[in-house]
């Protein structure tokens, strides 16, 4: 952000170490960048996502064991009988669901956040910034099964980031621009903003200046004047 007051703005990160911390801190109107508010609905769709992938299945697959294994149980009616069995399935649909749920948040949000950061740091959004991403999260995924997981992890990572990678820079193609690309233009012109106000400031601030003390020197030439 620009400093305060009639300092000269900030100017713009030069390097990736810079760019890349940007991405966590708030702009001027306490807002965060677009990459990271994409980052939390990512997080959020990947929840939602996979615990319906994990839940539903589940949910079906308890109710229809228990009514199989209940034939020879006594309810008070059929409508005990059908609040028995959803209550199976909605146990099982909160245990699965739960557990793809975070498996796949984690996996999302730790790929994003590495692409996303490759790409601030880097500057450019390319392919080879996603299958990265995908290599490291698989890996981090599959270490704990020893070296045969870990190779497994960087496969699947990769195989998972290129496609994901070649989508999203399709996407930005058609878009005209890659969201580096666009930060990068209203990082620039935000800028160019601020330092034309600041220089128009300045120039006020001499004028003023200026102003003043002719204003103060022409009573002294007259006293001058007068002996």
């Amino acid at each position: 952000g620009a400093q305060t007051g009639f300092g000269r703005p900030a100017p713009l990160p030069q390097t990736g170490w810079e760019r890349l911390s940007e991405l966590w801190r708030r702009d001027e109107q306490q807002q965060y960048p677009e990459e990271t508010v994409n980052i939390a609905k990512s997080a959020f769709t990947a929840g939602l996502v996979g615990w319906l992938y994990g839940g539903l299945p589940a949910f079906v697959s308890a109710r229809k064991a228990f009514i199989e294994s209940s034939h020879g149980e006594i309810f008070q009616n059929r409508a005990d009988a059908v609040q028995s069995a959803h209550r199976a399935g909605l146990r099982s649909f909160i245990r699965y669901g739960w557990r793809w749920s975070w498996r796949i948040t984690a996996f999302t949000t730790i790929f994003n956040v590495v692409s996303t950061g490759l790409s601030a740091y880097r500057d450019k959004t390319t392919i080879s910034n996603f299958a990265a991403a995908g290599a490291f999260t698989g890996a981090l995924f599959r270490m704990h099964l020893g070296l045969q997981g870990l190779v497994g992890g960087i496969v699947f990572g990769t195989a998972f980031g290129v496609p994901a990678g070649g989508l999203l820079v399709a996407m930005y193609g058609l878009a005209g621009e890659t969201l580096q690309e666009k930060r990068s233009r209203e990082r620039r012109e935000l800028y160019e903003q601020k330092l034309a106000e600041w220089q128009s400031k300045l120039h006020m601030t001499e004028i003023l200046g200026q102003t003043e003390n002719n204003a103060q020197g022409r009573p002294e030439m007259e006293r001058a004047g007068e002996l």
